[in-house]
């Protein structure tokens, strides 16, 4: 029944109602015309790898990533920048499968691993990771400089 697969430029009618709906979660107003159109440029330009999980034939989750190098490390990181899951399908294994598929392509292109960042209020998010094997960073702080306000 559960299923997941990289997302191509076929299956952008699929995700972007999920990502809408992620947006939504995290306090945004409702864009489907501009989500469609920014994931088809990430897809268009090979900007990021998205994850289309479906229960069935019925698309309800995904996770995007996005490619990034440490100098330090002097490998590609990826950063799981996006994980949503439709409220009906949670606690099926919709959000772990996701991230097995992030884990194997972090794998897959050698990368140095995977980080990500959430709220502190995402309760369901703070619980997960963890049992994913991510270790919560203790000894970095981290900054943001916003050039214009957020929509």
């Amino acid at each position: 029944m559960l299923s997941v697969k990289k997302a191509t430029l076929k299956d952008l009618n699929a995700v972007v109602p999920l990502f809408d709906a992620y947006r939504i979660f995290y306090g945004k107003q409702q864009n489907t015309a501009d989500s469609s159109a920014f994931l088809k440029a990430r897809l268009e330009n090979k900007e990021s790898v998205i994850f289309l999980g479906s229960w069935g034939n019925k698309p309800v989750a995904f996770t995007q990533l996005y490619p990034l190098f440490s100098s330090t490390r002097l490998q590609r990181l990826w950063m799981l920048n996006d994980l949503f899951v439709a409220t009906a399908y949670l606690q099926k294994g919709m959000a772990q499968a996701l991230i097995d598929a992030a884990k194997q392509l972090a794998q897959t292109t050698q990368a140095a691993g995977l980080f990500l960042e959430t709220e502190k209020n995402n309760l369901p998010g703070n619980l997960l990771y963890p049992k994913m094997g991510f270790i919560r960073d203790e000894a970095h702080h981290f900054y943001f400089w916003q050039t214009t306000p957020s929509t």
